[in-house]
């Protein structure tokens, strides 16, 4: 889906990306970018700010669910950016490594080259370990924030 929708990785460090999706082929029907391709670059950076920081044959990232308030019609490319503080980071890794999984939520805005916020998303992510479980440990408490 990113390939085809021509999205970008812009900047790219530990804790750090940018990603920027064209209008062009993301123009739906109206002009405006289409509200899937708004969703595409909302939903890829989970993923890439995990890559960032982590090593990526011992864990993976996954969505558990995304909110998104669509505030104005893009009507040029659009770019996303995040920030994980050194701090979550060291977080999100130690309770993977103990738990195999954490949860995280990114709140972002993606705004039109002019700067201008198109959309608002909340996204509730996790990191997982590719480890199996142990077999011998305590069961965990159920998951209320998502049902996997």
């Amino acid at each position: 889906m990113a390939a085809m929708s021509e999205v970008e990785l812009t900047e790219f460090s530990r804790g750090h990306v940018v990603m920027k999706m064209p209008i062009g082929p993301n123009r739906n029907h109206l002009g405006t970018m289409y509200a899937g391709a708004l969703f595409t670059l909302a939903e890829l950076p989970g993923g890439a700010i995990l890559i960032s920081a982590f090593d990526m044959s011992k864990f993976f990232p996954t969505l558990g669910k995304i909110e998104t308030k669509f505030v104005a019609p893009a009507k040029t490319a659009v770019t996303v950016e995040v920030n994980l503080s050194e701090e979550e980071l060291t977080r999100i890794g130690t309770e993977a490594k103990e738990n195999g999984k954490s949860i995280f939520v990114l709140e972002l805005d993606l705004k039109d080259e002019n700067g201008v916020v198109v959309a608002k998303t909340k996204g509730t992510y996790q990191m997982r370990t590719h480890a199996k479980p142990d077999p011998n440990a305590e069961p965990e408490g159920e998951d209320e924030e998502l049902p996997f």
